[in-house]
């Protein structure tokens, strides 16, 4: 998953980074309003957390630029604007969620992970990939014109890799996505559900990049 940060305190902005990166997520930075509208036009985001005091362009200028573009990209407002009226002006004018300063990380990352994975659930109703068609709506997998019964966790794990078909996705990435924990955690759990879910599969469809992840396609 690619984000834009667009924050111009450098600290704030280098810490960010450093969080995200840590969760597995590829990130851009952007320390001022041009720049991440010419970052933003030059690349493909899975969600951009945006600061409203921004030089050379204010962030509800982006804001309104990015919707008039892209309706769908789950957009955070990370703000010092804590009046009610920020909020709702934001939220009115299409952000998707509104985090004021100070936060905490845990929080921030929390938010993130919600609205990813809020977009993702409704990126598509059936998302087919060779002989396997899963149907988001539903939540029914279909194999060769076969329906195949999933748990709820294999369920999480085939939406979000057929969603990004081709892309590879370690496992810590797929932990807090679809367990919502830390990896340390449910590390255990994640390798049994996923066992079990490619024996469900043709064989090689999930395919694992040793040290890297897994991907479909």
């Amino acid at each position: 998953m690619k984000l834009l940060i667009v924050e111009d305190e450098a600290s704030l902005n280098k810490v960010m980074v450093k969080v995200l990166k840590k969760l597995g997520y590829t990130t851009d930075s952007a320390f001022d309003g041009e720049e991440a509208l010419d970052l933003y036009f030059e690349n493909n985001y899975d969600l951009v957390i945006l600061d409203l005091n921004l030089p050379k362009l204010d962030g509800m200028e982006i804001l309104t630029a990015i919707r008039k573009d892209n309706a769908e990209l789950p957009i955070l407002i990370l703000s010092a604007r804590s009046d009610i009226h920020d909020k709702i002006q934001g939220l009115d004018e299409g952000a998707n969620d509104y985090l004021t300063k100070p936060f905490h990380f845990d929080e921030l990352t929390a938010r993130v992970r919600v609205l990813l994975r809020r977009n993702a659930s409704t990126s598509g109703a059936k998302i087919e990939v060779d002989d396997v068609l899963l149907d988001t709506t539903t939540k029914t997998l279909m194999v060769r014109g076969n329906s195949v019964a999933l748990s709820k966790k294999e369920y999480g794990v085939m939406q979000y890799l057929m969603l990004r078909k081709g892309e590879t996705i370690s496992a810590g990435r797929l932990i807090e996505s679809v367990w919502e924990s830390d990896r340390s955690e449910m590390e255990k759990s994640f390798y049994v559900h996923m066992s079990t879910l490619r024996r469900k599969l043709p064989k090689g469809f999930i395919k694992n990049v040793r040290g890297q992840g897994y991907y479909v396609g």
